[in-house]
């Protein structure tokens, strides 16, 4: 391998790295996938994205379950939770998904290697040297190109250490038990979405966030209204809180914060969940060696998602300026293998990545809120249609929640979309299409949705910037 030049040599094996990989080949490129693990995915497939929605899942059936009488199945008795069956149909996911990347990387003739990979600096006429330390075993790859996918982790906070009773993302969803009682810190999608999974699974949930409101990314409606919605099913939510402490007492956890009034505040349970953030691994990858920029730990890239190094681009969680999503990530590296294969490809714009929140009811999001339109200097309309309105919502017995659209005012173009309930996540598809073809109001009013459908209130939504909503 030491004499093969690969037009790209990928370090990280996540969806971005996966992706990148598979469009590159596609492209005609010859590819290197380094990855340190001897599994493919990344923290999406195995800790993150896939095995929470799998939790999701479960204990959306188990709520259906609980409530069955209200669709007239009687005589079930009462259900028991095999969390050992949880846990095992979540792995068998993450298995199953697996072996396909491991199917597809041979499908595309991607050459896999494992180790740590780092940079070694800049290309030398032409080629990147790449150093692979496989458990202390040296070599070297070879490539025109170079995508950092390094991903990234878990914040902890300061002097805190991750353990079974201190979880993060990754220790939670080893439990060998649901906890009969939560404390989660910080309310962005991981926070919300282990939240409502433990509630609904019937824990005791407290959530404490530091910013004023619950995911703060959201428009504040979809905030104000979660918020509601959780404390209606007995989450009990602090924001504008700032944590103090968080010790271990011979039971679980106890957690001191001071409140929105400057108050201090007690609080114990079982288990803590820090979801505070993730942090980019940029760092043990030879960034220092090059002409890369960094801006907190990110890096900066251009529209191609190259870097300020010639060759080596940059991909997913570690880049400034853009959300740390998966489907970001993969986005991104078809971007950067475009270029290189001097193929035709559209920059990654943060106002057009839909935001997914999958917790209970769904958050889909894509575009300006309402607030941000206006600081924009935009003259905006607003049409909001409750999804009490919508007979597919009474159909599945889910009628919380709305669908925001946020236009321009002279012209109609859509601006934002902003959907809080069932469906939401799929739903958002649509609103992302809209705002990539500049769509308007009037437009999307004349195309037809199905009925009965959850999407059909997203037509609703379109006919309320106008006060012209057919059911409300």
């Amino acid at each position: 391998m030491a004499d093969t030049v690969f037009d790209v040599a990928i370090i990280g094996g996540g969806p971005g790295g996966y992706t990148a990989a598979f469009r590159g080949a596609e492209l005609g490129l010859k590819v290197a996938l380094i990855e340190q693990t001897d599994k493919l995915g990344g923290t999406c497939l195995h800790w993150g994205c896939v095995p929470t929605k799998a939790l999701l899942f479960n204990a959306e059936i188990w709520d259906h379950m609980l409530h069955a009488s209200e669709f007239g199945i009687e005589g079930m008795g009462t259900p028991t939770l095999n969390w050992a069956a949880v846990q095992q149909r979540k792995s068998g996911i993450i298995v199953t998904h697996t072996k396909g990347l491991d199917f597809l990387v041979k499908k595309h003739k991607v050459t896999r290697i494992e180790g740590y990979g780092r940079l070694t600096g800049p290309a030398a006429d032409g080629v990147h040297t790449v150093q692979v330390d496989k458990a202390g075993e040296l070599s070297e790859v070879k490539a025109k190109n170079v995508i950092l996918a390094t991903g990234s982790g878990a914040k902890m906070l300061t002097g805190l250490e991750a353990d079974d009773r201190i979880l993060t993302n990754i220790e939670i969803l080893s439990l060998q038990q649901p906890p009969k009682s939560l404390i989660v810190i910080g309310a962005g999608a991981v926070g919300v979405e282990f939240a409502s999974i433990f509630r609904t699974f019937g824990a005791e949930v407290s959530i404490v966030e530091f910013l004023p409101r619950m995911v703060p990314v959201e428009d504040e409606e979809v905030s104000k209204e979660l918020t509601r919605l959780f404390k209606k099913r007995g989450i009990e939510v602090n924001t504008g809180a700032r944590v103090e402490t968080v010790e271990k007492t011979e039971t679980g956890v106890k957690v001191t914060f001071t409140d929105a009034n400057g108050n201090p505040q007690v609080k114990e349970a079982e288990k803590v969940l820090v979801a505070v953030g993730r942090y980019p691994r940029t760092t043990g990858v030879g960034i220092e060696k090059t002409k890369i920029e960094l801006d907190r730990g990110f890096v900066k890239v251009d529209g191609a998602q190259e870097t300020a190094e010639p060759g080596v681009f940059a991909i997913g969680d570690i880049v400034a300026g853009l959300p740390q999503l998966a489907h970001v990530a993969m986005m991104s590296g078809m971007v950067a293998v475009a270029k290189m294969a001097a193929s035709p490809y559209r920059a990654v714009r943060k106002d057009r990545v839909p935001g997914c929140t999958y917790c209970e009811p769904q958050i889909g999001s894509v575009g300006l809120t309402e607030a941000q339109a206006r600081e924009k200097g935009y003259e905006v309309k607003v049409g909001k249609f409750p999804f009490a309105g919508n007979s597919k919502a009474t159909i599945l017995g889910s009628h919380d929640g709305f669908v925001k659209v946020v236009s321009e005012a002279k012209y109609g173009e859509i601006l934002g979309v902003h959907i809080l309930g069932a469906g939401a996540t799929e739903m958002i598809a649509e609103a992302v299409a809209v705002l990539e073809l500049e769509g308007t109001v009037e437009e999307m009013m004349s195309t037809i949705h199905a009925h009965p459908t959850l999407s059909e209130a997203m037509l609703d939504g379109y006919g309320a910037v106008l006060g012209m909503a057919i059911n409300a």
